[in-house]
C-alpha cells in the first residue's frame, strides 16, 4: 500500500483496510461470527420453543399430544398465545379419570357376570323406543352352548 498513495489520501491508514487483491480478514472473521451467532440463537429458540413438550412428556398421552399440537400451531402461525396455553397445560397435572372408571366398569361387569369387553344387548323397552326389534332368547344349539359356559367369578 505504500507504493503510490494519492496525495489527498491520509498516510496512516487503519490496519483493517486491506490492499486491493488481498484477503479481507475482518470480513471473514465477522462472517464466521455471524454464522455462529445465527446458529446458536436458532438452536436456543428451538430449544425454548419445545419446552412445553419436554415438560408434558412425562404426563398423560392425551395431554402430551395436545401440548405438541399447540406447539406446532405456535411455530407455524407465530401466534404466541398457543405456546403460552401449551406451557400452562404442560405445567398442570390433569387428574386421571380413566383408570378409576375402567376399574369401576370392570367390577360392574364382574358383578353382572358379563365377560369383560362383551357388549350387553339392549332390553326390549329400550330397543322398542329406538325402533329396533327386540330379540328373544336364543334357542339354537349355539345359544344353548353359550349359556352352558361357566361364568368367571
Amino acid at each position: 500500500m505504500s507504493e503510490s498513495l494519492h496525495p489527498s489520501a491520509p498516510h496512516d491508514l487503519p490496519g483493517f483496510i486491506t490492499a486491493p487483491g488481498d484477503t479481507d480478514t475482518l470480513m471473514v472473521v465477522v462472517g464466521v461470527i455471524l454464522i455462529g451467532a445465527v446458529l446458536m440463537i436458532g438452536n436456543l429458540y428451538l430449544h425454548l420453543h419445545t419446552l412445553p413438550e419436554r415438560m408434558a412428556h412425562k404426563s398423560q398421552k392425551l395431554q402430551f399430544e395436545i401440548v405438541a399440537v399447540l406447539g406446532l400451531l405456535a411455530l407455524f402461525t407465530h401466534i404466541h398465545l398457543f405456546w403460552v396455553i401449551g406451557l400452562l397445560l404442560a405445567m398442570v397435572d390433569l387428574p386421571d379419570f380413566g383408570t378409576p372408571l375402567r376399574r369401576i366398569a370392570g367390577s360392574v361387569e364382574k358383578i353382572a357376570d358379563v365377560p369383560p369387553g362383551e357388549e350387553v344387548t339392549a332390553t326390549a323397552g329400550e330397543s322398542a323406543a329406538h325402533g329396533v326389534a327386540a330379540e328373544g332368547p336364543d334357542t339354537t344349539k349355539a345359544g344353548a352352548a353359550k349359556s352352558e359356559v361357566p361364568s368367571r367369578a
